[in-house]
């Protein structure tokens, strides 16, 4: 294993993967916050400027903040960005939720990607890597699972199982396969952490990710009837949160760790919440099964809806709450907090 030269200085060095995404950035306030030097993968460096500024709204890096350009789909670099570093969190992976026209679109950059991120830690003596999987990776048959908890697993061949499932399953299969087969003292540790929607203040304005663009249409009066379905919802502080305190606790290591509310909540109970606190656009209607599953025929983005339509998918959060001392944020803070953050960046 090699030295780590950070080390000597008394400030661990992370490498977030997936810097510029929602939860991305909230990780890396959470580990600046917590005394970590972090260094943060870009496909493309442009983005560095509007990165910065973002956490800077939280937090003043110090110094503590760097950044490197990577690519999930290519090997150069990794080894490299390593050198420096302690620890992983690999936060990078696609995410659509319609159907693409072709599923290893998704499939094999979630997969190779964090292979080529494993198989770059041990090379370079990393202790611990972080990943960030999703309860998607837990859903068992797809055919609403109360008991939802870390040995469950999504079986992609079921019926309805879409590319993003199979991508999230697959990548996280992938993972400990290459941590249960290392036969040397030195052993890569692995934590995997799995939210369900994920949902919160923005840091940098940008609502174009799914749940953004979802919650920002459900503010906007455009989502007339809402999907019936319950899950475990998590809030973004409370996924960075967990991410971080993944690193060194010493009883995570090799576990996987659902991050999200204590029970699971309908996409009803989030919209009556907000018209309650006076968001009167917003439609409380459920739309019918049946006209999901219709329109599912003809619309890939429904498509992708029919793993939960009409389910119940609840995640047992107890081994979370006590791994980490841990209580998430209460559901209708995370609501209103993110229609708040989200009215903010709409009215400029």
């Amino acid at each position: 294993m090699q030295n780590k030269s950070n080390s000597f200085v008394g400030m661990k060095k992370v490498l977030l993967t997936g810097i510029s995404g929602f939860i991305g950035q909230h990780c890396a306030v959470e580990l600046l916050k917590n005394g970590y030097s972090v260094k943060g993968s870009l496909r493309n460096l442009s983005k560095v400027d509007a990165i910065t500024k973002a956490i800077q709204k939280e937090i003043t890096p110090n110094g503590n903040l760097e950044f490197c350009q990577l690519d999930l789909l290519k090997d150069d670099g990794w080894e490299q960005a390593m050198k420096d570093c302690d620890f992983v969190m690999h936060v990078a992976s696609p995410f659509i939720s319609k159907i693409p026209k072709d599923e290893n679109e998704l499939i094999k950059p979630a997969v190779e990607g964090t292979l080529r991120v494993l198989t770059a830690a041990k090379k370079t003596g990393i202790k611990r890597v972080v990943l960030t999987s999703s309860m998607v990776a837990m859903l068992g048959d797809i055919v609403g699972d109360k008991n939802i908890n870390h040995n469950s697993w999504t079986n992609i061949n079921a019926k309805n199982a879409t590319a993003y499932l199979k991508s999230k399953t697959l990548a996280e299969k992938r993972a400990w396969k290459f941590i249960n087969d290392q036969n040397d003292e030195e052993k890569l540790e692995l934590v995997t952490i799995h939210p369900g929607p994920v949902y919160g203040p923005t840091l940098s304005n940008n609502l174009s990710g799914e749940s953004m663009t979802t919650f920002k249409n459900i503010l906007l009066g455009k989502i007339p009837r809402m999907l019936k379905a319950r899950i475990n919802m998590s809030d973004v502080r409370d996924v960075a949160k967990i991410h971080v305190m993944a690193l060194e606790n010493k009883s995570a290591n090799g576990k996987r760790f659902i991050v999200a509310s204590e029970r699971a909540y309908a996409y009803q109970e989030l919209t009556t919440t907000l018209r309650y606190n006076g968001y009167e656009k917003v439609s409380s209607k459920v739309a019918p099964n049946f006209m999901i599953k219709l329109l599912a025929n003809f619309n890939n983005e429904m498509k992708g809806m029919l793993p939960y339509v009409g389910k119940t998918y609840s995640g047992d959060i107890s081994d979370t709450i006590k791994t980490f001392n841990w209580k998430p944020i209460a559901f209708e803070k995370m609501v209103l907090d993110t229609a708040k953050s989200i009215e903010n960046v709409l009215n400029g």
